[in-house]
């Protein structure tokens, strides 16, 4: 069941795009301090941010609102 999100901008999105995208940009060190996110300060892997991502609502948030602001034209 597909559902339209005109006004999302991040309708289609998958989250791990978006992590991926983050990472090539910014690397962990640097989203770890502006994020501030332990699971991208303490020896981060793509695996386990993505699955901390996943199961923690608050911390998706904020990469996706991050994500949103810096990465989207």
């Amino acid at each position: 069941m597909s559902q339209d999100q005109p006004n999302n901008p991040l309708h289609g999105i998958k989250l791990a795009t978006m992590l991926e995208q983050l990472f090539k940009e910014y690397g962990w060190e640097e989203l770890g301090d502006i994020l501030n996110i332990n699971a991208f300060k303490n020896n981060p892997t793509y695996k386990s941010s993505l699955k901390f991502l996943r199961t923690t609502p608050w911390a998706r948030e904020k990469v996706e609102r991050f994500y949103e602001k810096n990465m989207i034209d």
